[in-house]
Formats: C-alpha cells, sequence, structure tokens
C-alpha cells in the first residue's frame, strides 16, 4: 500500500503535468484567470481617470477644446461632452468633430455647426479642413482627444488625432489624449509600412495596415518621432488605462462595446476590416449596406461557392469561408450611409467566419484575397488604383498581384520595412 505522504506528491505532480498541457497554448493572462478563478478588473479609460485628483488639474479652470465623438463615452453611458459642459469648473468651449460626427449620425463629410444636445460650437475636422487653424484654437487653453479607435491604420480617427497633435504643437497648446484600447487588440502588427519606411515615423503614412498600438500609444510615438525629425513637438499628456494589458481584445476589457462608425457594428466586423477594406479599391463589395459589413466578398457577378473553395483552399489559419447572398441597401442601423456597391442587387459571396481570431493575420489575409479576384475573374475585376495604393500606402501590392507573384512572395517583400516599423514601435508603448 502507498502511504499517504507519498501519494500526495504524485498526484501533485501529475496534477500539474496535466494543467501545464492544458495551458501551453493559452496566454499568461488566460492562464492566470484559469488557476486564480478571480475576476479581472474592468479597464478603467483615460476618459475616467480625467477626473482623478492626479489629471482633473489639467482642464480645471482651462478653457477646454474637445476632438471627440459618440464613442466618447464613459461607462456609465454618459458622454465626456455632457459631463465636461457641465462641470462648473471646466469651461468647454468648442467642439471638433472627425469623420461621421460628433454623435456618430454622420457616414459624409461633416459640416461646421452646433451639437445639438449642448449647443456648443462644432468645427469638422472632416471636411475641406482636416487641422485646426491657429484662427479655431485662438483662446483655447488645452486639447483633448476622446475617440475609440479600431487599430487598422486607414480608420481615419487617428489621423484627426495626428492632425491636431500637429496642431497644438505649432500653437504651444497642451494636447491631453485619453487613451482607450486598440479594439483588436496590441499584439498583431502587419503590412506594409509604405513607400516613406525607415523615416521618422511622425504620421499614420508610416503605419503598417494593423499596427497594434493604442491612440495614446500613436500619439506618444508621433510626438517624440517628431522632436528626431527636427520638428516641434507638442506638450502631450496621455491620460493612460489601468488594468488593460496588451493581448486583451475589446471584448475582453469589460467595457461596453460602441460601434466606432456607422458600419463598424460589432468587434467581428473590426476584426475583419484591415482585410476587406482593401475591397474599396476595386468594384468588389465588401458589404457595406448590411448588418455584416466587411464580413462579405461578394458581386452580382461572383460565384459564392467557386470563391469559398479558392480562399479556403489557400489554407488561411483563424478563418473559414462559406457561399453567402446578401442585398445592400441604404439604412444600417438606423442611420443612412453612403450609397452603397451594388446597392438594391443581390451580391454572391463568399461570407468569413472567424474560427480563432489570435491566428487570424487579416492584412496577410487581404493580398491572398485580392489574389483569388484576381485570378478568377480576371476580366470583370476593376481596380481603383489611386484608393487601393492609398490604402496600402504603396502601389507595390497591387502592381505584384497584377504581374501574377505569388502572395507570399507579396508578404514576403514588406517584411524589411515592418521590421524597421516594430523597432521603432517598441519605444513606445505604453503597456
Amino acid at each position: 500500500m502507498i502511504k499517504n505522504n507519498v501519494l500526495n506528491p504524485v498526484i501533485l505532480f501529475i496534477a500539474v503535468i496535466i494543467i501545464g498541457n492544458a495551458c501551453q497554448n493559452k496566454s499568461g493572462r488566460e492562464q492566470a484567470k484559469e488557476i486564480t478563478s478571480e475576476k479581472p478588473e474592468r479597464v478603467l479609460i483615460g476618459a475616467e481617470r480625467l477626473f482623478d485628483a492626479e489629471f482633473f488639474p489639467l482642464v480645471k479652470g482651462k478653457k477646454v477644446a474637445l476632438v471627440t465623438n459618440h464613442t466618447g463615452l464613459l461607462p456609465d453611458g454618459s458622454h465626456i461632452v455632457d459631463v465636461l459642459h457641465k462641470n462648473e469648473e471646466v469651461d468647454l468651449k468648442l467642439l471638433f468633430g472627425p469623420e461621421h460626427g460628433i454623435r456618430g449620425d454622420e457616414d459624409t463629410h461633416v459640416a461646421d455647426g452646433k451639437d445639438k444636445d449642448t449647443g456648443l460650437p462644432v468645427v469638422s475636422l472632416y471636411g475641406e479642413v482636416r487641422k485646426p487653424t491657429p484662427e479655431m484654437l485662438e483662446g483655447i487653453d488645452i486639447v483633448l482627444f476622446d475617440i475609440q479607435d479600431v487599430g487598422a491604420r486607414f480608420y481615419t480617427y487617428i489621423a484627426t488625432m495626428n492632425h491636431v497633435l500637429e496642431a497644438a504643437a505649432e500653437q504651444g497648446i497642451p494636447y491631453v489624449v485619453l487613451d482607450r484600447p486598440n479594439a483588436i487588440g496590441g499584439i498583431y502588427v502587419d503590412g506594409p509600412v509604405g513607400d516613406k519606411q525607415e523615416e521618422q515615423v511622425i504620421g499614420v503614412d508610416q503605419l503598417p495596415v494593423v499596427h497594434g498600438m493604442t491612440v495614446g500609444e500613436l500619439a506618444h510615438m508621433f510626438n517624440e518621432e517628431r522632436k528626431l525629425a527636427g520638428m516641434q513637438q507638442a506638450d502631450l499628456t496621455v491620460v493612460k488605462m489601468k488594468h488593460y494589458e496588451r493581448d486583451m481584445w475589446y471584448d475582453e476589457t469589460g467595457l461596453p462595446w460602441i460601434k466606432p462608425s456607422p458600419n463598424m457594428l460589432t468587434l467581428t466586423t473590426a476584426t475583419l476590416y484591415p482585410m476587406t477594406c482593401l475591397l474599396e479599391g476595386t468594384n468588389i463589395s465588401e458589404a457595406r449596406g448590411t448588418l455584416h459589413p466587411f464580413e462579405h466578398i461578394g458581386a452580382p457577378w461572383i460565384d459564392g461557392e467557386s470563391l469559398s473553395d479558392k480562399l479556403t483552399a489557400y489554407g488561411l489559419e483563424g478563418v473559414t469561408f462559406e457561399p453567402s447572398k446578401y442585398v445592400p441597401g441604404k439604412v444600417v442601423d438606423g442611420i443612412e450611409i453612403y450609397p452603397p456597391k451594388f446597392m438594391g442587387d443581390t451580391c454572391n459571396s463568399a461570407m468569413i467566419n472567424i474560427t480563432a481570431r489570435n491566428k487570424f493575420e487579416s492584412a496577410k489575409a487581404a493580398v491572398y484575397m485580392l489574389d483569388a479576384l484576381f485570378k478568377q475573374y480576371p476580366d470583370k475585376l476593376e481596380w481603383k488604383g489611386k484608393r487601393m495604393d492609398g490604402l496600402w500606402k504603396t502601389a507595390a501590392v497591387r502592381q505584384q498581384i497584377l504581374e501574377g507573384k505569388s502572395p507570399e512572395a507579396i508578404i514576403q517583400e514588406w517584411q524589411e520595412g515592418l521590421l524597421y516599423f516594430n523597432e521603432r514601435r517598441s519605444v513606445y508603448l505604453m503597456y
């Protein structure tokens, strides 16, 4: 008979081996959750922390300009515009609106006007003017930025953030970025850096398609790289989040999902966006005008089953493809959007299903998607060259597909620039 003082260590050893095998493919954070069984703390965003004793002096007694939109909500559902407007110790003077407007109910270029809830003046930064002028900032003591980004270079909010940073630097006005999570996580970084690689990373043109950074980290990087480039820096403060970790997806933060734009309905949409947004550079529909935008690759003349089979044959990790159909409309989730491709027509499509989001590589998948469309529909596929090259920040990808280069060869060619970016990025990570 084996005595208890021998049995217990044996059992413990076996248990450790079993737990180790079960956890070997999980992140450290996931393992910690399972082992401790503790409920993780909700992420505290920068907008919440602004009202802490540590940061409130930044705005107390100041004339404030605020760059925000409908995503500028606190977790209790109150909007930062309304909270600051009602605060007697803050003089909120001016609102700057990005694409889609302050309250997120516009899908075209935004005009100047007044905020419908507070009556505050709103200046559009998504029309003819993209950067605040000295006249707009006259009399302003400090500028705040609070917008939820998605995590793709061509999502326009980070460009707006940087335009305001440039203006703040030039006018000597303090700039405060209230940080929020990268919706699709802060680990995956991929895509060509573009034609300005190996220069200081002072703007979105030097970012890869998926940058893996928060808006606060991007602001910090752009501002410090300005110094290296011999440019004037902004007096920048990033109000960091608490309890945020790099490998968090948005649905792991404990924060409510607020669609960042009219066509960004879910986290699934955001995850696929860096891949299928590239369809904007073609005559293929990305399913705008439906309740599943960016989850389809479609057109009336596409054979959904054949395209799904072609994409499946590439063996991309983390996703599957299946034939489907949809009809784009002009109203999505109650908001009238910019007229989508093939509005009112039935589109046959390959629908994309995410099966393992941590393995899915959206920037690479975009190359395979374009390769499949070019090979299957060479006579029907139309390239919008300026738009496509603008999304990639280089003409190389489109040209290489047209030359018949394999997706693997195309992806390999952007690795050197991506390595340079990752070296620069690592200096500025805050979490």
